[in-house]
């Protein structure tokens, strides 16, 4: 067995310790806003919490149970190596369900409804924005929290459809199923709501992670500007032969990749050497490499 450097065991730890913050909002979400008001959304843990609705049966022993069956099947068919995050995720998850559910209690030993029994949306809104955002910190890790991704993975590896295609009709139909319970659409139409804005919320925490700007910038002062980039900015520059079409002329193109936080102080170091260079701006998501992120696959 390979044995690991100080560099991928840091990086492990870091890994690790990203999955057990976001899982810990994730579980907060569901313990703080969704359980208290009976709302509902997709995954494995939503159907959890219907049986928790139906039977009382606490939301952590049904989404162990179901996520113990569907690892069996995905050892067999996906491999240890798929499986290793998310036995650990299953696990925490559970743990923390659990606990949060003893300690978020009030004196009659009915969870919690911290936002008062009258503010159902409210607590639609505020629990979908915590639970996207813990999802999402377990994503930016390559995590899983099992459940739907599981099923997913498996379909996905025998017929050609897209993961966040099976995730939406899984979640679709759990939520929808709702109705036999409560036999209230209202409760469908929260549960939607909650899929709606914690897959933005999950999609702008992944993103910003690994989001990047792009500059291509034209102009006759193409290596100042180059130089002042990467000895100022310390960013790597890259330049393009170029000819501009009605002109005629040769020109160079000075290419720059750059977090978006430096977006700022690029403008200001062209523009201090070149008011009159044409700059052409651009969002990039996923840049790997030295300088970015490292490449997870």
């Amino acid at each position: 067995m390979q044995k690991l450097t100080r560099h991928q065991m840091w990086r492990e730890f870091k890994d690790y310790t990203s999955v057990t913050l976001g899982l810990a909002c994730y579980a907060l979400g569901w313990v703080l806003f969704m359980l208290p008001y009976q709302i509902v959304t997709g995954g494995v843990t939503g159907v959890a919490a219907m049986v928790y609705y139906a039977t009382g049966v606490q939301i952590q022993v049904t989404y162990f149970a179901i996520n113990m069956c569907l690892l069996i099947a995905a050892l067999r068919i996906l491999g240890w190596r798929f499986c290793v995050k998310t036995i650990y995720a299953i696990f925490t998850l559970t743990g923390f369900l659990t606990l949060f559910q003893h300690v978020f209690r009030d004196d009659d030993g009915n969870l919690l409804m911290i936002l008062g029994s009258d503010q159902v949306f409210m607590s639609v809104v505020v629990g979908s924005i915590i639970l996207g955002f813990g999802i999402g910190l377990v994503f930016t890790r390559n995590g899983s929290t099992g459940g739907t991704d599981i099923i997913a993975w498996i379909i996905n590896k025998y017929k050609d459809i897209t993961l966040g295609r099976l995730i939406m009709f899984i979640d679709i139909i759990i939520i929808t199923s709702s109705y036999f319970i409560f036999g209230d659409v209202q409760k469908i139409l929260f549960g939607y709501v909650v899929m709606f804005i914690s897959s933005f919320v999950i999609d702008y925490v992944v993103n910003s992670v690994s989001q990047s700007v792009q500059f291509l910038i034209f102009s006759k002062k193409s290596d100042e500007i180059a130089e002042a980039i990467n000895t100022v900015a310390h960013r790597g520059v890259t330049i393009l032969h170029g000819m501009g079409w009605y002109s005629k002329q040769n020109m160079e193109v000075v290419v720059v990749m750059a977090r978006r936080t430096q977006t700022g102080e690029i403008f200001r170091l062209i523009r201090d050497i070149d008011p009159k260079a044409f700059i052409s701006q651009s969002k990039v998501v996923g840049v790997y490499g030295e300088g970015f992120d490292r490449i997870k696959k």
